[in-house]
């Protein structure tokens, strides 16, 4: 399949303007690549098994749709549509900040019947994104630290080799092979303030050499709730384009003075960080970019705006279309002109797309991968998983969980289903926070989570 870019997104000139290429600063980065550091891997295996279903009837729509941390269980099965959107204000914006507990003794997360969860390695400093090598190692960025952690083979559940391959990296998140393929000579990592690329071939455990600078991105952003200073990186299919995924600096571009230029994008360059273009844009936070392993089609899991009360705004799954504006900050799902922009920006009202797949308000979705592995039932071949980090402006928690989104030869059904649940106690503090998801080369779902800086393992039982 040749991948064939069409053209450049546009919007006002208020905010994040389509910049010229030319004009980027250059920001040379020298990043030390270090030493090993060992992460310690408990000896037998925790482990549970799948989690009968409740009795429910079909899909989950309306009001009934919409989760919270005690409705979510394995098999649950949600349709949330534009229809369904209360009006702002509807409640109060929350502030329900989670306070994360030590995990419970024996507690373990669920999953459907007909699977089987194991602790997978433990140990890890702030496991986010992951992804698998062409020889089935496992990246993980750890990015408090600075640094990416590879596992390796897998006995009774559990990773038989755990290293540090790089270290002296900016907030690390997002990492990509170059050039697809089976022979990989880079391994590409999006920190928070630019893309490098580190020499690699396949089985390294240490990196054979620095981190070579490719482009600047705007850095940082600690927003509430702590996010949008993560880059995702992903190639196209052709290997031609390079796709960073770019947070807002904002919640909703309160002010005029805002530094949201080049942001709430999807950003593309050549390989080697050249002709950079907006792809998309009014994404307020593309958390992680994907590409359809068959239609080639790039999609996005995104974290919406928060302050309009618990159901408003839904985090969305979506396909992403080249030029496509998404309606941050001025409009949400569609024409629903936000409160706080009223009246601005009208010539857009027409031009805003709807996601595909809308999401409990709050959620945090996070890491995304698409299911390629032949372990689990046919039914899942292509589908959708992505991890729901968390909630803070909802009164009553939801995500904490993984979540499977069906695909009919590719295009989506706008349901989504509970897959991995169990991350809260009954009183409602969570133990754990899914964050990244990619799939092992036996097949099996592999989990990040920095609440407990435990990587699981989810197979068929």
């Amino acid at each position: 399949m040749i991948w064939e870019p069409s053209r450049i997104a546009s919007r006002p000139s208020q905010v994040g303007l389509p910049m010229d290429a030319t004009k980027r600063r250059k920001l040379v980065t020298s990043l030390a690549i270090g030493s090993a550091i060992s992460v310690v891997i408990a000896g037998a295996a925790d482990r549970t098994s799948g989690t009968a279903l409740p009795k429910q009837q079909g899909v989950l729509k309306g009001k009934a749709a919409f989760a919270d941390f005690a409705t979510e269980v394995p098999g649950a099965r949600r349709l949330i549509t534009k229809a369904d959107l209360p009006e702002p204000y509807a409640t109060a914006s929350a502030r329900n900040f989670p306070r994360v507990v030590s995990r419970p003794e024996g507690a373990m997360p669920k999953v459907p019947k007909g699977f089987i969860v194991t602790e997978f390695a433990a140990g890890l400093r702030n496991p986010r994104q992951i992804i698998t090598a062409p020889n089935g190692d496992l990246f993980i960025t750890e990015s408090q630290p600075g640094r990416i952690h590879i596992l390796r083979g897998v006995k009774n559940g559990r990773a038989q080799v755990s290293e540090v391959f790089a270290t002296g990296l900016r907030q690390p998140f997002g990492l990509a092979f170059y050039p697809n393929g089976a022979n990989p000579k880079y391994l590409y990592v999006g920190n928070t303030d630019a893309v490098v690329r580190i020499p690699y071939k396949n089985g390294d455990l240490k990196a054979s050499g620095g981190a070579e600078h490719i482009s600047d991105l705007p850095g940082g952003g600690r927003l509430t709730g702590g996010g949008h200073w993560t880059r995702d990186v992903k190639f196209s299919p052709d290997g031609r384009t390079l796709l960073v995924s770019v947070g807002s600096i904002s919640n909703v571009h309160e002010r005029p003075n805002m530094a949201d230029e080049r942001r709430a994008d999807i950003l593309a360059f050549t390989p080697e960080g050249k002709n950079e273009r907006i792809y998309a844009s009014g994404i307020r936070n593309p958390v992680s970019i994907a590409f359809h392993p068959r239609t080639g089609d790039l999609w996005t899991s995104v974290n919406e705006r928060d302050g309009l009360g618990d159901d408003l705004v839904p985090d969305y799954i979506t396909r992403v279309r080249e030029g496509g504006f998404y309606g941050w900050p001025w409009f949400y799902i569609g024409s629903h002109q936000d409160p706080r922009h009223p009246g601005e920006h009208p010539e857009l009202k027409g031009k805003v797309l709807v996601p595909d797949v809308l999401l409990t308000s709050h959620m945090a979705s996070l890491g995304m991968t698409f299911y390629t592995g032949k372990q689990f039932p046919s039914a899942y071949r292509d589908d959708i998983f992505a991890a729901q980090h968390g909630s803070w402006n909802r009164a009553r928690r939801v995500g904490y969980e993984v979540v499977r989104v069906p695909l009919k030869r590719g295009i989506p059904t706008g349901e989504y289903e509970d897959f991995m649940t169990g991350f809260v106690t009954p009183e409602g503090n969570p133990w754990g926070r899914p964050v990244g998801v990619t799939v092992a080369q036996d097949g099996a779902l592999i989990v990040t989570d920095d609440g407990t800086n435990i990587v699981w393992r989810v197979a068929k039982g």
